[in-house]
This record gives C-alpha cells, structure tokens and sequence, in this order.
C-alpha cells in the first residue's frame, strides 16, 4: 500500500490564498480529524468542506452521497465517486460490475478505509481499495488487483458520477483545439456522445481489443488525442464547483467521457492495463479534488504537484 503524507498542493506563484484554500492546500488549521467514521457496515465522513458517505449500505459504490458543505448540493450521481465499474482484460469481462461483487469493507488506525474484494468463481483475482482524505477536499484512492491465474491486459476501470458539473475536460497533448499546446479539452457533443483520451498507441490498441463490445452496455468509444497527462476536470460556471480526477500515467492508460452535458456526467479512468501473472500484484493511484473555480492554469499545476508527490514516493 501506498500512503501519500498530508501537504500542500502548490498552485501557480500569481495564485491568491484564497485559490489556494480551494485548490486543498493543507494550513496548520486544518482539522486534525481526517477520517471515515465507521457506522455499522457504512463509513461516514465531514471534512468541514464535503461530507457524506462510503461504502453506503455495504455496497461499494465509492463516495455516495457527496454534499459540499457551503450549498448543501449534493455533488454526484447515485452510483458515486471514486467508484471501481468494469472490469476487463483480453478475453473477458467478469461480471457487471465491482458493484455487483460482494465486498467488505474496514476502518484502518489512521482513519482511512479499505474495501476487498475476494476471487471467486467469476473473478479469479482478489481486488483492494483504499479511500484516505489528503486535505478537506481532497481524497487519494489505492486500488490493488492480486491475480489468481495469468490475466492479459487486466483493466479495473473506475468511475466518478457527478450531478451537475455540466462541463467535461481532458488534459491532452498539442492538438488544432489547444493551439499545438498541451491543454484541456473540452469534450463536446461534435465529437461524439461517448470519448476516449488515450495514453499512447498501445493503449489504443487495449482499448479496440473487443473488451468494450462484450455485455451490458457495450459501448463504441471515439478515440481521442492523447493524453498530455491522466487527468480531467468537470465543471459548473454557474457555481463555480469544479472537480479534478487525476492519476499517474504509470497506472492509467486512458480516461475517459462522455461530452459535457450528457446526463452520466461522468469521468473514467483505465487503471492498470498491463498483464499479470498468477500471485502478481498490480497497484493503481487516483486523486480526486472538489473546490471552487479552479483555472486550468490551476488545475495543471495541482496535478504537476500531485504528480511530483507521487514520485517521491515511490523512490
């Protein structure tokens, strides 16, 4: 397992404190109090920012609900944030979903949570998460698969479900829409209902390998410019609420949307995609902030710190 320590997430020197609240930089302020609390087989929390819901019914929808603690609007969809979906390699897909895979789930000492997942007849792999706050606004996740026979190309493809949140971005490489520039993207209706922003062409050829025709609920994925970095943004102009979803590009492959307005409101993140052997453990990291009028100035550097924290850690 990996544990990420509680800092700051620098933004741009031109950013004002204020920006910087938002954006989860963690102050001597901070509340001490970091973590889920655990009430029979559901783990609640309140950060003073966000508050809700883990694990809700014993189910692992990820965080549902989420409420942002200014508005009391609630921030996602009913299958939640952070939640572990499909999951897929070269020649099958087991089961619907992890949501409909039995779990269990426990408070660990220092307030984080883990959910498990244990191999059975329709899945020969046992799968972790990990759910720890960073900052108030801010939760890293950490998904590990233990493969129980080879799998080729595994893939735990994890979903956040926004409610409003009307507007979809992907950060992608220079593209005609970026002016040559790495930027985020707008993922607009022109470019088709459902979009995938691969890594590199190896991922292209993971994702077009049949895995997103098997049932329920195929689905044709236009393909994408890549990814300058696994990282996308949904947000509300009229609100201001803004969502960061991120991941190192060693653990994610490909992200994933459909355009903005469509009412999944989604984001995706391929995780893993790599073969395992029997006994081989695969280990994926993903971040999600939630604050107010972030810049996709901001939203980089937030990630190039996330990113940076990352590699610190894994030396």
């Amino acid at each position: 397992m990996i544990c990420l320590a509680l800092a700051a997430l620098p933004l741009p020197a031109t950013a004002s404190a204020a920006d910087r609240d938002v954006a989860g930089a963690a102050s001597p302020n901070a509340p001490a109090g970091l973590a889920f609390t655990a009430e029979g087989k559901e783990f609640r929390f309140d950060t003073g920012v966000l508050r809700g819901t883990l694990h809700s019914q014993g189910k692992s929808l990820g965080l549902a609900p989420v409420i942002d603690a200014v508005s009391g609007s609630t921030l996602c969809g009913s299958f939640g944030l952070l939640s572990h979906y499909r999951l897929l390699d070269s020649e099958a897909r087991y089961g619907g979903g992890a949501w409909d895979w039995p779990s269990k789930a426990r408070a660990l000492p220092d307030g984080a949570v883990e959910a498990a997942w244990s191999a059975d007849q329709g899945h020969p792999f046992d799968m972790k998460a990990v759910y720890r706050w960073k900052a108030t606004n801010v939760l890293d996740l950490t998904t590990s698969v233990t493969a129980k026979k080879d799998l080729e190309r595994f893939e735990s493809f994890l979903a956040s479900y926004f409610k409003g949140f009307p507007e979809s971005l992907v950060y992608v490489k220079g593209c005609p829409q970026t002016g040559g520039k790495p930027g985020l993207l707008p993922a607009v209706r022109a470019n088709g209902d459902w979009q995938m922003f691969p890594r590199d062409d190896a991922a292209v050829k993971v994702i077009q390998d049949g895995r997103w025709k098997r049932p329920p609920n195929p689905v044709a994925w236009k393909i994408m410019p890549p990814l300058a970095a696994p990282l996308a943004m949904r947000r509300d102009a009229k609100t201001g609420l803004t969502a960061l979803v991120m991941a190192p590009a060693d653990d994610c492959f490909a992200v994933a949307t459909p355009y903005g307005e469509e009412g999944h409101r989604s984001i995706y993140l391929s995780l893993i995609g790599r073969d395992l052997k029997a006994g081989q453990t695969a280990t994926a990291r993903s971040r999600l902030v939630i604050g107010r009028n972030i810049s996709e100035e901001q939203a980089v550097a937030i990630y190039q710190a996330y990113l940076k924290e990352a590699r610190s850690v894994d030396k």
